[in-house]
């Protein structure tokens, strides 16, 4: 497997989170019947996929016609990032806050699932970060859209089996494996803000 379309997988997992999803998605869904769970996963996935290809296409025209430069842009988005990787490590409920009515709402699917849980900023951060490159060719899209996906079909089978997984790895388990989701992210989110400053030709 090529080194960096694994680097990229590795970094829209981590932004994803689809094990951190698990407990708010149970929340949400309790007192569902099985086909219903099954309807508000389909949906959630549907809803984030299309947020995503509007990224990718768009993307890269967003930066252009703002005048973002694709090295102050890396550095916003790996801040960012930082900011999501720590509130992994100290286990801080995500930023992206659910109203109560969104919880009590009949179809929880759109919102809050599909976004901005699934489809949330730190992962259109991330999209950006890799289409807004000036290099960004249909091979970068092609990678980028095939990563998304592939963590979409990984995040409805974790969404699917989310009781046995919860009961499984526990509680404990699931916080261990979100802090240590967390330090690699907050490493990854530090190269993205290097990677801006070798860009804006600030360091060498």
């Amino acid at each position: 497997m090529d080194q960096n379309f694994l680097a990229m997988f590795i970094t829209f997992f981590l932004v994803v989170d689809p094990l951190g999803v698990l407990p708010l998605y149970l929340s949400l869904t309790s007192g569902y019947n099985e086909e219903k769970k099954k309807w508000v996963i389909f949906r959630a996935l549907l809803t984030a996929s299309i947020v995503f290809l509007v990224f990718i296409l768009l993307g890269r025209g967003i930066l252009q016609f703002l005048g973002i430069q694709t090295g102050a842009f890396f550095i916003a988005g790996g801040i960012l990032l930082f900011f999501v990787s720590m509130d992994m490590l100290f286990a801080v409920p995500k930023r992206t806050k659910t109203s109560e009515q969104e919880k009590d709402s009949e179809d929880v699917s759109i919102f809050p699932l599909g976004i901005p849980i699934l489809a949330g900023p730190g992962t259109i951060t991330t999209i950006l970060l890799y289409v807004g490159k000036e290099d960004a060719g249909l091979t970068t899209y092609l990678s980028v859209g095939v990563v998304l996906l592939f963590v979409l079909l990984l995040a409805g089978i974790f969404l699917r089996l989310s009781d046995y997984l919860v009961r499984i790895l526990s509680s404990t388990g699931l916080s261990v494996i979100e802090r240590i989701m967390g330090l690699i992210l907050s490493g990854l989110s530090v190269q993205f803000v290097y990677d801006g400053l070798v860009r804006l030709q600030i360091v060498k």
